[in-house]
């Protein structure tokens, strides 16, 4: 078999299901490939104004995540947190946090969700928005730690002199994180809060 018979999926055989998930593995294994190569265009194609590219953006996010000793989860989440720029610049958070949820821990998955009301806490009254409106989550067990992620490593993330880890230098997590199984228990770890890292006195 070449290619399935039917035109509705309705009319569909087993066997012809069977041979499209044969189909489908060497394309999911190339899942952080694609995820990659949407985060190196936006080295070339992306928003103006900054005195960084996106690209520049994530990897000094990730960056400062992995100098902190948070782990891969973290780290990815960080390098990734603003990947739906590019597709989805009205809800680029979201759409980020589903690139990677089925792949990571919960907790960094909701950060990544949410980190755009967060984000408003440093700029939103620039707008007239409500800055405070990260709020409405103060009860929901990962608060803090997006509070912290937008702190330490979003916000502070726009520096043209920090010396800042490349692409290659995390293509490797990358490519671990997403060869886990989708939605793995043991991955996701549903309800489990560990925060970022605890700083150092330097």
């Amino acid at each position: 078999m070449k290619t399935i018979n039917f035109t509705q999926m309705i009319d569909g055989t087993k066997e012809e299901y069977d041979f499209l998930a044969e189909m489908e593995k060497p394309y999911l294994a190339l899942t952080a490939d694609r995820v990659l190569s949407e985060l190196k265009s936006q080295g070339e194609d992306s928003l103006t104004g900054y005195k960084i590219t996106r690209l520049e953006h994530g990897l000094q996010s990730a960056t400062r995540a992995y100098r902190e000793g948070a782990d891969i989860d973290w780290v990815v989440g960080a390098l990734l947190h603003d990947v739906g720029d590019g597709l989805a610049p009205q809800n680029h958070d979201r759409f980020s946090a589903e690139v990677i949820r089925p792949f990571v821990r919960e907790e960094v998955s909701w950060v990544v969700e949410h980190h755009g009301i967060f984000q408003m806490f440093f700029y939103g009254h620039h707008y007239g928005w409500d800055k405070n409106a990260r709020e409405e989550f103060k009860d929901h067990p990962s608060f803090q730690a997006c509070a912290d992620f937008c702190e330490r490593w979003d916000q502070s993330s726009f520096d043209p002199d920090y010396p800042t880890e490349t692409l290659e230098f995390f293509t490797p997590m990358v490519k671990e994180v997403f060869s886990r199984k989708a939605y793995d228990p043991e991955v996701i770890k549903e309800n489990v809060t560990i925060g970022l890292p605890e700083l150092t006195p330097s």
